[in-house]
């Protein structure tokens, strides 16, 4: 079965980016710019560690 997969890009201004795949390709999550891409590697894991039991706050 296939898996969502992370994709580390370099926007526009060279920034390091990441964006999250659903096993479809479709986007379904992008992260802020980093200045590197050990920092824009910290921000998947902190992704990876904090969503697992991540609540859904209804806000509308």
């Amino acid at each position: 079965m296939p898996k969502a997969t992370f994709e580390i890009f370099k926007d526009k201004q060279a920034k390091f980016r990441y964006r999250l795949k659903a096993p479809n390709n479709e986007v379904i999550a992008t992260g802020e710019a980093y200045e590197s891409k050990q920092s824009c590697l910290k921000g998947i894991e902190s992704v990876k560690k904090n969503a697992v039991d991540a609540e859904v706050k209804d806000m509308s």
